[in-house]
């Protein structure tokens, strides 16, 4: 074990305070008894992948949903576990650092010691190259004593982010055998958790009996579906970031002489975006999926900008915060054209220094059109994944200069009448990912490590831990389990050189819904936030009393509860059931006859690949 893994920290006095705080547990969760009742078989959300993903998931497609009771539901055919043999289990970061991510290390921990005081749990040092290395650190409660409620990734550590070639799954599969493992849990996001599916898929196949489980960890937000709310760290995330964009808005406010153009995380989906926008109201937020959508060319998004600034300048405001996703790059239909043939070149072998010189030439004149600075950034070697460095490409900077210099050009003819535009550039890019974690993520991480438990007594292999009605109190949250494959579709499009990636069933990013209550929040919004600089600032995290308990703004207005309404329609199907009996009258078997006709007819479209795959304008 490297030495500087999981050493004693030393902590200041409100870290030493914030790991004395004891995350609460749901009822259901509480106590040494496992109850857990299975729900109907799974199926995938796009009814035509489900032949595909099947086919590629042959033992781990179709699982039922498991749901996680409190000892006093009354449910007969729950299954009930009271015998909890001493179990090994292991666990390993395999994304990039989230706030609340040592908090399920910390839940895992507990649950595994409050059934059986003999279980071991290890932590793999190193991310995924520690797993492949068999590099093991045993948690204890000292090891935990300076982590609990803590941010970063620095009690493990972290490294590659996959675990997807056979070298790989081989190398997973033979630690897993020879530290006899009853269980794996992997921390991360989209990526980690298709991961995560497959390497179950394949311990299935080969007989090996360490069980495979996932957890919804990344900062991004955006492994969202229908069985996933929320992830552990974006609240945090949102929150921090929300502070400094406000601090931005009120230094903009007071000198009145600035535009502040502010990118922040989010990869292929603008949820931090959006969320931070929700939350301190800045002038403008320029979402990837409203420009993907709306096919907008860089100087489209340009002229946006430029009119909003002269909108405002004729109100004799001549400052402004606009926020930018580190994902719009990948957005913009010509940018994106453009990184799609570097990166084929990249995959040619041909050198960064070489890369110039072969471009088609629409490709080459646009890359000779953008700024030194940005060429370079766009020439970087492509992540694991395909994507851009989109930590490393400053897009804030290239649409202020775009800004600025159409900004002169309506001043020399005379179109603009304002002051001189004068721009100032941020990356609120890693400002936030080692911040103390929201109690919202501590709670949230440490219910989730003890769902991991459950998930492993049940003795259930390619789960992915899951609590949904999370936007009301601790108390109220339901806890689960889903299949991994549930969550994934079949891309049938794409573009550029990952064209062979067609077909291959992923849990994919989920983007911004266009027609979600959030952007609906968002757009009555926007002109009020665009003209009246209404700016808000919450101010710092909160780990007690006004604001402690806040939850983001998106998980408050989508209200989506899936898991509480499969319950509440298998409640209804049962009422269904006990009212149309045999005997029952001629009158109550045709209403049920044809209201279930009608339904029936409703579903059976909706659910038809035809339905499923028409384009939602």
């Amino acid at each position: 074990m490297d030495s500087d893994y999981g050493v004693p920290r030393e902590l200041s006095d409100l870290q030493k305070q914030r790991t004395l705080y004891q995350p609460e547990l749901p009822p259901c969760l509480q106590g040494t008894t496992v109850r857990v009742e299975f729900g109907d078989a799974t199926t995938a959300a796009d009814p035509a992948s489900a032949h595909v993903i099947g086919q590629n998931f042959p033992h781990t497609y179709g699982q039922p949903l498991a749901h996680f009771l409190r000892a006093t539901a009354k449910v007969p055919d729950a299954q009930i576990i009271t015998e909890h043999p001493a179990i090994r289990v292991g666990v390993v970061f395999s994304g990039r650092q989230s706030p609340g991510g040592h908090n399920v290390i910390w839940g895992l921990y507990d649950a595994i010691k409050a059934h059986n005081r003999n279980s071991t749990l290890l932590g793999f040092v190193g991310g995924t190259e520690g797993l492949f290395a068999q590099k093991t650190l045993e948690i204890t409660d000292d090891i935990l004593s300076t982590y609990k409620n803590q941010g970063g990734y620095d009690l493990l550590g972290r490294t590659k982010d996959q675990i997807r070639t056979t070298e790989q799954v081989n190398a997973a599969m033979t630690a897993c055998q020879a530290l006899k493992l009853d269980g794996l849990v992997i921390i991360g996001g989209v990526t980690s958790n298709t991961d995560a599916a497959q390497l179950a898929e394949t311990f299935a196949e080969s007989q090996c009996s360490t069980k495979v489980v996932g957890v919804p960890v990344t900062l991004n937000g955006d492994l969202k579906n229908q069985f996933v709310e929320t992830n552990v760290g974006f609240d945090t995330i949102c929150k921090v970031n929300s502070q400094l964009i406000s601090n931005v808005c009120t230094d903009a406010l007071s000198a009145e002489k600035y535009y502040y153009f502010i990118r922040l995380m989010g990869r292929k989906a603008s949820h931090v975006a959006l969320e931070c926008t929700l939350q301190s109201h800045p002038n403008m937020v320029i979402l990837g999926e409203e420009v993907a959508a709306s096919k907008l060319t860089i100087f489209d998004i340009t002229k946006q900008i430029c009119d909003a600034v002269q909108a405002r300048a004729e109100k004799d405001k001549h400052h402004g915060v606009i926020l930018i996703p580190e994902g719009l790059v990948e957005s913009i239909p010509e940018l994106y054209a453009l990184l799609q043939e570097i990166h084929g070149l990249h995959l040619q072998g041909v050198s960064a220094e070489n890369i110039s010189s072969q471009l088609s030439p629409w490709a080459s004149a646009l890359f000779e059109f953008l700024p030194p600075f940005l060429r370079r950034q766009l020439l970087l070697h492509p992540e694991s994944d395909d994507s851009a460095q989109l930590s490393q490409i400053e897009t804030e900077k290239l649409l202020a200069q775009l800004v600025d210099k159409e900004m002169n050009k309506r001043l020399k003819e005379g179109t603009y009448k304002g002051k001189k535009f004068n721009a100032i550039c941020h990356f609120f890019g890693y400002q936030a990912r080692g911040s103390l974690p929201s109690k919202f993520d501590c709670d949230y991480a440490y219910v989730l490590g003890h769902v991991c438990y459950h998930i492993l007594a049940a003795r259930l292999n390619g789960y992915m831990a899951t609590i949904t009605n999370l936007k009301n109190p601790v108390n109220k949250w339901r806890c689960g389990a889903a299949p991994i494959t549930a969550m994934m579709t079949v891309k049938r499009w794409s573009r550029g050189p990952a064209a062979s990636l067609i077909g291959k069933p992923a849990v994919h990013p989920a983007t911004v819904e266009l027609k979600g209550k959030a952007f609906e929040l968002l757009r009555h919004n926007a002109s009020s936030f665009l003209m009246d600089d209404i700016y808000r600032n919450l101010g710092p995290l909160q780990f007690d009393g006004p604001g402690a308990d806040a939850k983001t703004i998106t998980l408050c207005v989508e209200d989506q509860d899936y898991m509480g309404r499969i319950k509440l329609l298998q409640e209804y199907l049962e009422k269904v059931k006990s009212i149309v009996k045999p005997g029952c009258s001629q009158d109550v078997l045709k209403a049920a006859l044809s209201a279930m006709a009608s339904v029936t007819d409703v579903l059976s479209v909706m659910a038809s690949p035809t339905f499923s795959s028409q384009p939602r304008l």
